[in-house]
Formats: structure tokens, C-alpha cells, sequence
């Protein structure tokens, strides 16, 4: 089943369990109504919006992903379920014990995959930069020593917008907003499929900050941003205006948050990127298990 993601930010809402329902209450508006088993990310962006402790429970019965964003509507924390798959124990040791070398060559298929993605995403207007950063990609080595990345990122974010010299920068200049935006979608919906697959997200192959406890789901995510910034690239196209984008609308953030719905290959199997999500943490635990040498990335 492909889950729901419901965001809470145009007005203030009341949220409440009732009869295995999430009731979503809003002033003179008739009630809603969704089953608690089909979100997949709830996501809370309005300071006045007020929530019964069983929601949050509930949720998390189901396996879903809940994001709390702060005044500024950037994300202030994430609830994960803790139990989230019945052999959990098992795969977390094997996760421990994997060796560095493995976590090595794994993190070299999630950068060379990164890598062709960009190259994919500015290959339509700019061809000749497309080839240079694919060129790239042959030469990452196990564990990137020599920051293949960061080098392909520099060449991809100049010719993001074509002719603009883009600069990607967190708090910088739309569309640098949307980026945020999706990418903190991205990321809860990663952390959410690797909890899913019985996977510490904390425990990462390559990101290892002692103050994130979201380093896998960070590792796990590269291949994907390519999803989130084909969709920011035409928004941008549509209407390269600054001050358009300055505020993120609801018409803005729908158009994100519907990244996670849209089809991706995997595999030689097409479906939800949601779902493939689910399909790569997958792999990932077999890679941890001796039970497979490469991760299933999608295709761009």
C-alpha cells in the first residue's frame, strides 16, 4: 500500500485518535477522517496546532514517521518507532559488526549513483556539463577518499538553473527553500524505511556526527535528492522569480511532498518512491548480512 503523507501548516488544526481513525479538526470545517494505518509521514508545521498523546502513539504503532518543525519551519525533531521490525535485534548486530571495508564499498555505489543522478538532472540544457560530471562518477573509489563528491557537486550546483550561477546554500536565496523543504521529506521518509528494515538510523556508513542521529538515513538519501531537485529545477522554470518562492506555499510544498509518489525504477521494478525506499534499506540489511554484495539504487 502506498502511504499518505499529511502535512499541517496552512491553519491551525486539532489532532485526535478516534476508533482507529486520525481526526484532524479545524474551525468550522467538517472533520477528517484517515486511517491511522496508512500514514506514512505526518508532518506538523503550524505552532497552534494542538495533539492527544495517542496520536503520536498510534502513529508510531503503524510505523509512521512524525516531523516537528519550529517557529522558523525548519525541522525540530522526528519520532521513530522503536520496533519496528520482529527480528530487530539480529539485524542490528549485524549492522554493527559490518566491516569498515564494506561500509567503504558501500558508500562508493550511493556516490557514484549520486553522481549520475546530477548528471541526469542538468543533461537536458547543458549536455557538455552532464558528460563532465558523469566522468566523475568512474572515478570515485572505495570510502571516496579524494572527495569525488564534493567536486561533482561543485560543477552540478553552477549549472543547476542553466545559465545562473546557482550557489546552494542552506539559508540562501530561493530555490533554496525548496530544496530544504524537500529534502527534510526525503530524509524523514528514508529514516522511517530504514527503521522499517530493522536498521539503526544512527548508525551510518559514511556520515558519523556524534549530534545526528540520522547519519544512515543521511547516507541512504544521496541517490534520491536527484528526485527532489528534478522537481525544484521545473518549479523554478515555470517561474524563475525570487520573490515568488521568498514564501513557501501550500501549492509549493504539495507539489514536494508529492516527490514521494512519484515512480521510480529500481531493479527493473517500477513503483512509488516510497517504496523504493523501503526496497533499498532492504538491500542494505542483506549487503550487512553477507547475503549481497551491492545495494538496489534507483534509476534516474
Amino acid at each position: 500500500m502506498i502511504k499518505r503523507i499529511i502535512e499541517i501548516s496552512e491553519s491551525p488544526c486539532s489532532l485526535r485518535i478516534r476508533n482507529g481513525q486520525l481526526i484532524v479538526g479545524r474551525n468550522d470545517l467538517p472533520e477528517k477522517q484517515i486511517p491511522c494505518e496508512d500514514v506514512g509521514v505526518l508532518l506538523i508545521d503550524n505552532q497552534a496546532t494542538t495533539y492527544t498523546h495517542s496520536v503520536l502513539t498510534r502513529l508510531l504503532d503503524f510505523g509512521a514517521a512524525v516531523v516537528l518543525c519550529n517557529g522558523e519551519h525548519h525541522p525540530a525533531g522526528m519520532l521513530l518507532a522503536i520496533d519496528s521490525n520482529s527480528i530487530q535485534t539480529e539485524r542490528h548486530r549485524h549492522q554493527i559488526e559490518a566491516s569498515l571495508p564494506l561500509k567503504k564499498r558501500l558508500w562508493k555505489q550511493l556516490v557514484q549513483a549520486k553522481i549520475s543522478h546530477q548528471a541526469a538532472v542538468v543533461k537536458t540544457e547543458n549536455p557538455r556539463a552532464s558528460k563532465s560530471i558523469e566522468q566523475l562518477a568512474a572515478k570515485v573509489r572505495s570510502g571516496d577518499k579524494s572527495n569525488v563528491e564534493a567536486r561533482a557537486s561543485k560543477l552540478y550546483w553552477k549549472y543547476f538553473l542553466g545559465s545562473r550561477n546557482f550557489k546552494r546554500l542552506r539559508g540562501g536565496a530561493p530555490p533554496n527553500n525548496l530544496l530544504n523543504y524537500g529534502y527534510m521529506i526525503l530524509r524523514a521518509a528514508v529514516a522511517r524505511a530504514i527503521c522499517s528494515s530493522g536498521l539503526l538510523p544512527s548508525l551510518g556508513l559514511h556520515h558519523c556526527n556524534r549530534y545526528n542521529e540520522y547519519c544512515l538515513a543521511d547516507d541512504i538519501m544521496e541517490p534520491f535528492r536527484g528526485f527532489v531537485e528534478k522537481e525544484v529545477r521545473l518549479m523554478w522554470r515555470e517561474n524563475p522569480d525570487e520573490e515568488y518562492f521568498a514564501k513557501l506555499s501550500q501549492l509549493h510544498k504539495a507539489r514536494l511532498l508529492e516527490t514521494l509518489h512519484k515512480s521510480v525504477t529500481i531493479s527493473q521494478s517500477s513503483g512509488p518512491l516510497m517504496v523504493g525506499l523501503h526496497k533499498t534499506a532492504a538491500s542494505l540489511y542483506k549487503c550487512f548480512a553477507g547475503e549481497e554484495d551491492s545495494l538496489e539504487l534507483p534509476d534516474f
